[in-house]
């Protein structure tokens, strides 16, 4: 495409402190919200005929770090395709060389709100359970190609008001086979599972526990276990959960075993205790799906031996998941991911950047008259108002980090089966 004609198709308008310079099909653009590393916007594609989202990211390789995270979340989007994980409808940027690249734009489709709203409401059975059945398939998706998600939390799972769920944000996403270590920081610090509190080594099952925190939280209408920092969030846990066998304790390395058994010993409390019949709603005639099944289900997600701890393939079965069970959604073909590289490689920033360009690049031949070639146009989300802290490490998505304790409606959440 010659540059007089590329100019022609892009548009600049002020959006909050930013400036959009966007495809002119996008209009009506609005802020909805801003994250780490960009500002995300709603819009209408007047190609597409539909609302989108879009994210602007302004320098996405301005550091090693921040350039993997980019490039390793558009090669992961680029591989999904699955009803309840995050696509990407489009990747444009607008400058013409590889020398002028600075911003890259995301557009997704723009969903109507995230768990850190619907964990506000008071939900019956049949949506509760089907949310967590949503997700769980989405991670199964993910797990089925050695891909770790390892930043689940509720500003990370989005819904339209008929109950459908998509996961987003594949900047922290690792596949399993590195054998890497994770460090404490990276994942948001109420979610963590104690292998990552606890620096151990860990496997997929980590996102399980994450889906347990989540779960607590939709009933408990509040955080499990809000830690100020990692020593506190590790307190918040065994508090609850009580002081972990010897048999764990053998598992840690000699300081942080030190550590751990230096701390106050915690009988913790029964799952009758924390998670009384009174928090949950009454039982389900229709499905049978009963609190007892729930608290059940918690127990099995919420164990911090993670060799003790429920699969992703161990939930779908649960009584209390496996009524919406469909092997279209659960069985899924995986993704195949191009860059069998993806978590080893190491580059300098002008190599990062070269190789996200080709991506974006990449992306523009993909993409004809506004559709994806091979990628249904339907997949994607984005959504705003994050209710609960900030994350630095929520790079390159679509979330919307951010410090407000504003609470907004996600309106009344219809199940769609």
């Amino acid at each position: 495409m010659n540059r007089n004609k590329r100019e022609k198709e892009y548009y600049s308008i002020d959006v909050g402190d930013s400036t959009f310079t966007v495809l002119k099909r996008y209009q009506n653009l609005r802020p909805i919200g801003s994250g780490a590393q960009g500002i995300v916007c709603s819009a209408y594609d007047h190609v597409l005929e539909r609302n989108v989202a879009i994210k602007k990211l302004s320098r996405p390789f301005q550091n090693q770090t921040h350039a993997k995270r980019a490039y390793r979340e558009l090669v992961l989007m680029k591989c999904v395709n699955h009803k309840n994980i995050i696509g990407l409808l489009h990747v444009f940027t607008p400058q013409k060389t590889l020398e002028e690249f600075q911003d890259m734009y995301l557009v997704m489709e723009l969903m109507d709100a995230n768990l850190c709203q619907v964990i506000q409401m008071e939900l019956d059975h049949e949506r509760l359970s089907y949310l967590l059945y949503q997700t769980l398939c989405g991670i199964k998706h993910l797990h089925a190609a050695g891909i770790i998600h390892r930043d689940l939390k509720p500003s990370n799972i989005v819904v339209k008001s008929d109950c459908t769920l998509k996961i987003l944000d594949f900047g922290l996403a690792r596949t399993a086979a590195t054998g890497l270590l994770m460090t404490p920081y990276v994942v948001t610090r109420y979610y963590r599972a104690p292998e990552v509190i606890l620096g151990m080594g860990y496997q997929a099952n980590v996102d399980i526990w994450a889906v347990g925190c989540i779960m607590a939280e939709m009933v408990r209408h509040k955080i499990l276990f809000p830690g100020r920092d990692y020593i506190d969030q590790w307190n918040k846990v065994i508090e609850q959960l009580g002081t972990p066998s010897q048999e764990f304790m053998l598992k840690l390395n000699q300081s942080v075993r030190t550590y751990v058994e230096n701390r106050p010993r915690y009988a913790g409390y029964s799952f009758e205790k924390l998670f009384p019949d009174v928090l949950f709603p009454a039982d389900s005639d229709h499905n049978k799906l009963k609190a007892s099944q729930a608290r059940d289900l918690l127990s099995k997600m919420l164990v911090i031996d993670a060799s003790k701890r429920i699969s992703v393939d161990e939930a779908l079965q649960h009584p209390y998941i496996n009524v919406w069970f469909d092997p279209a959604e659960v069985e899924a073909p995986p993704p195949a991911i191009s860059d069998k590289q993806l978590d080893e490689r190491e580059h300098t920033v002008d190599e990062w950047k070269e190789l996200i360009y080709q991506e974006v690049m990449d992306w523009e031949e993909r993409t004809k008259n506004g559709v994806v070639r091979g990628q249904p146009a339907s997949l994607g989300a984005a959504v705003s108002n994050d209710s609960h802290e900030s994350s630095s490490n929520a790079v390159s998505s679509m979330s919307t980090d951010t410090d407000s304790s504003q609470e907004t409606s996600a309106g009344p959440l219809r199940c769609c089966r």
